[in-house]
């Protein structure tokens, strides 16, 4: 299974607040320049994310985003199913074509399986992660 382009750009975006979250705003300008995303992009992004509760925003000078919890409570899961909604193929009435209910379970496994996997990074660990594997991360 393959992450979305809107996956990835709010894991990446959340990411970059978790790695500077010195609990200043950061505006989606600074977070476009660090991470190399399209800006109007970033900006829907964002609004999803905070419509989930991923994290706050705030108006004005010195405004931006901050996260909305500590990054030891925020999964890819919830940042995958905030953008592309919830990351479990749900079982569909069989039409009783040749192999269809048996695809539909190995459809259904996979995408558990791959929640199940999301569920274990959270923003915390790819924080650490980062910074190992690239020590003049700030």
């Amino acid at each position: 299974m393959k992450v979305s382009t809107r996956g990835d750009y709010a894991a990446r975006a959340l990411l970059s607040l978790a790695l500077h979250g010195d609990d200043r705003p950061t505006s989606v300008k600074e977070i476009a320049e660090r991470t190399g995303l399209p800006q109007p992009y970033l900006e829907q992004i964002l609004l999803a994310v905070k419509g989930a509760g991923l994290v706050r925003s705030k108006r004005g000078v010195g405004g931006g985003y901050v996260l909305a919890r500590p990054p030891e409570e925020i999964t890819l899961a919830d940042i995958l199913a905030a953008v592309d909604g919830p990351l479990t193929t749900l079982m569909e009435a069989h039409d009783h074509c040749e192999g269809h209910c048996v695809l539909q379970e190995v459809w259904v496994g996979v995408s558990d399986e791959m929640r199940r996997h999301l569920e274990g990074y959270t923003l915390a660990d790819l924080v650490d992660r980062t910074r190992i594997g690239h020590p003049d991360a700030v």
